[in-house]
């Protein structure tokens, strides 16, 4: 009798756990034969059956932190790894109308952080001086006057960009079309390491055309000056090399005017699709992955600011905040070791007008 119940109360427990949980079942399909019933409960547990064994197949590395290979071949990290690494750096486009101050923002972040700026122009004029594939067929449609078809352009900037993961960068000159923008995104979600940053320097319209009027530049370096707000120190001249500073011959209402209607045509599509993507984020998983590889990315969401200032001087503490929201962006060591010895001088001369007061007050004492 004892061993009957003992075999019935073994039975029935097996039976409730093989119906609450399918990995049971697995587990315990040496100690009892597979039956029809195991895989016919309901749909639920055939469905998280059919899960467990899909997960028990697929093995996927988790040394490495990319996307390679064709689409729907994902290699990744541990979960909490893959949710931190795309927005821990910065990755970062800026637009604006032509005078906006772009440039000028470009610089400042430059000079505080250890970024790299990425400009579509040097890339492509050091192709054509080192005389490769790229920079030979460059040059022959530089010389008929052509434009730079999109797949040139954006092969020169992503082999750039691919020798930078793990870096935080700026991208000058591109994209500058709604496709750019497309065949830019696909690449980099591609090798998982998406944008994560785009600004829009949105001065009005008058503001700039006053400013262009005023502004002198230093040819060979590129330095800016304007003379409202930023002048020289001494009239005409770079403050740097003492040599004459001159005006751009596209710097007058009529180019202007052009430049603003192309950059309305062109920018304008492209500022709504990064708004989209802001608002409703870019998803990890390729449409075309294949189902069997589950992956439980959440959605990467970029952040997408406007600068609305009439200056650079108003835009930058704007953009400085949001720049030190990327915890892998780091101030340059020049900029950590002036920051430290102003800490120190004002130590010091807190530290003397201390003492410099301990007398007074003793003599009062007395």
């Amino acid at each position: 009798m004892q061993n009957t119940a003992a075999n019935s109360l073994r039975s029935a427990a097996r039976k409730s756990v093989t119906a609450s949980n399918p990995r049971a079942s697995t587990a315990t399909s040496t100690a009892a034969p597979i039956t029809r019933r195991h895989f016919t409960t309901s749909p639920t547990t055939n469905k998280a059956f059919f899960l467990d064994t899909l997960r028990k197949n697929h093995t996927s590395p988790t040394s490495t932190h990319k996307i390679n290979g064709p689409i729907g071949t994902h290699v990744s990290t541990s979960p909490s790894e893959e949710l931190e690494k795309p927005t821990r750096f910065l990755r970062l486009i800026v637009f604006g109308k032509p005078g906006a101050g772009k440039g000028t923002l470009a610089q400042r972040l430059m000079k505080k952080y250890d970024l790299v700026s990425v400009s579509t122009g040097d890339l492509l004029r050091k192709h054509i001086a080192e005389r490769t594939d790229i920079g030979r067929e460059a040059e022959e449609i530089v010389a008929r006057g052509g434009l730079m078809p999109d797949e040139i352009v954006l092969k020169v900037v992503t082999n750039e960009l691919d020798s930078l993961r793990n870096k935080n960068w700026i991208l000058d000159g591109f994209p500058r079309t709604l496709g750019q923008g497309e065949l830019l995104d696909a690449h980099l979600n591609k090798h998982n390491m998406p944008l994560t940053l785009v600004v829009n320097v949105d001065v009005p319209d008058d503001v700039i055309l006053r400013r262009i009027s005023e502004r002198w530049v230093h040819p060979s370096s590129g330095r800016v000056y304007n003379m409202s707000y930023n002048p020289p120190k001494v009239g005409c001249l770079d403050d740097v090399t003492g040599e004459p500073l001159v005006k751009r011959p596209d710097d007058n209402p009529e180019t202007f005017a052009r430049r603003l209607e192309a950059f309305y045509e062109a920018t304008s599509p492209l500022l709504s699709y990064y708004n989209a993507q802001a608002v409703h984020g870019q998803a990890s998983r390729k449409a075309l992955q294949h189902p069997h590889q589950v992956s439980f990315h959440r959605p990467h969401k970029l952040k997408l600011a406007t600068l609305s200032g009439a200056t650079s001087d108003e835009n930058w503490p704007h953009l400085d905040e949001l720049a030190q929201q990327f915890p892998a962006l780091k101030e340059r060591t020049e900029v950590l070791r002036m920051r430290h010895s102003l800490s120190d001088s004002i130590v010091a001369s807190g530290l003397g007008a201390a003492n410099a007061y301990r007398p007074s007050q003793t003599q009062a004492a007395q």
